[in-house]
Order: structure tokens, then sequence, then C-alpha cells
């Protein structure tokens, strides 16, 4: 991990949209058009949230407002994205990630999850998944599903790690390429076992990156809150 890297994470924003949009481009064949992420914002059953740094840290746009108070944690930051007051981002943010997750009966399913190119293996990625997951346990959900493509073994190994398992494939099904898609879907969210190994990860996570833990009192919380069912 970069020394110089800094950043936090917290709901995606409109102003945000233009920046995500070139993540994708670097990142996909095709490109959600910038309407679907302005209804995505505004869909009670959609999740999304970006990894950004903060002001001075990055390259980032001149006309962002400055900031306004915000609480801690990321399961503070949802409720109040859910509530309609997302916070203003600091004076020259840059994102350099993001992930978006819906919430459906029970099972939340990751639409998307992309890094920029210049900061992909730093932990971006871990972050991101670490944070959706979060979000579908903030939302009641209970177990989180996904498809990767077939040929994208790094993304196979991230989900794998978190306890991810394939449970079928969607032949020809990604548009540009035909390529099949793998599904996959995390173990119960709630269960022991799933809280022992998003605990594991977490600590490795704060190893690595120290007193700049995006996520900071987030193992703390996971740990006390009780298993459902």
């Amino acid at each position: 991990m970069p020394a110089a890297l800094r950043c936090r994470i917290r709901p995606m924003e409109p102003r945000d949209i233009p920046q995500v949009l070139e993540i994708e481009r670097d990142s996909f064949p095709r490109i959600w058009p910038r309407t679907h992420y302005q209804r995505e914002l505004e869909n009670k059953m959609a999740r999304y949230l970006v990894v950004c740094e903060p002001a001075g840290e990055g390259h980032a746009p001149a006309d962002v407002p400055a900031p306004a108070a915000s609480g801690r944690g990321i399961g503070g930051l949802v409720r109040r994205f859910i509530g309609g007051q997302p916070p203003l981002e600091p004076a020259r943010d840059r994102i350099i990630g993001m992930v978006g997750l819906w919430c459906m009966v029970g099972s939340g399913h990751i639409v998307t999850i992309a890094v920029r190119q210049e900061h992909r293996r730093q932990g971006i990625g871990e972050l991101l998944l670490t944070a959706a997951l979060e979000a579908a346990l903030e939302a009641g959900q209970q177990e989180v599903t996904l498809e990767r493509r077939f040929s994208n073994q790094a993304a196979r190994a991230l989900y794998e790690k978190f306890g991810f398992l394939q449970v079928g494939v969607r032949a020809r099904y990604y548009s540009d390429n035909h390529e099949d898609a793998v599904l996959m879907t995390s173990p119960p969210l709630r269960s022991p076992a799933f809280r022992e190994l998003l605990a594991r990860r977490l600590a490795e996570q704060r190893a690595r990156w120290a007193s700049d833990y995006p996520l900071a009192g987030l193992a703390e919380r996971l740990l006390q809150a009780s298993p459902a069912g």
C-alpha cells in the first residue's frame, strides 16, 4: 500500500457521476449512461458507495462544494443516504473506486464494482466489497450475490477470499463478447462462520492500512452484534 494514499468511503452523490463514468470507461467494455446513475441514486433499493481521496491527496476536479459535517462509520453514512441527506464531499475529492448494491427481498446483489486503473492492486476493491457487505447487513439482507466474467480470475480470488461460492453459470451473458457469467453467492451474512471470516478480513485490512484505515470501527460493530436467527 503506497504510504501517500489516503481515502474514505461514502455514499455516491450525483456530482460523482462524471468521475464514476471515467472509472467505468477504464474498467468495462460498455458503460452505463449518466441517466442510469441518476435514476439509481433515487432508487430506494440501491446503495452506491465510492472510495475517494480527500482534498489535496489527488488530482480531483475543482468545482466540488465545501464539506458538510458527517457521522462516523459506513452504517451512519448509509442511513443518512437512505434518509435523503447525503453528506457533501470535501472540495477536490477524487473518486478512485465505486460499488453498487441492490437490496431485494432478503438478498443483496452487487451490480457493479470498479477501481481506477492506477489504484488497482492496492486493496481498494477489497475495501469496496467489505463496505458493500456492511451495507447489505445494514439493510437486513441475508446474503449477497454477484456475477463475474468467467475469465476474471482476479475477481474470483477476491470473492472467494470473502467466502463466496460459485452457484451457477449464465451462458453467453456478456453482450460484448458473449462470455459466460459465473454466479457467486456469499455465505449467510449473519452466520457465526461468516462473522468470523469477515472479522479476520477486517483485521488484515486494519493491519495493512494502520491509522489510515477507512473502515475503522466496523470490526468492533460486527463483533459486538449478535447473530440473527
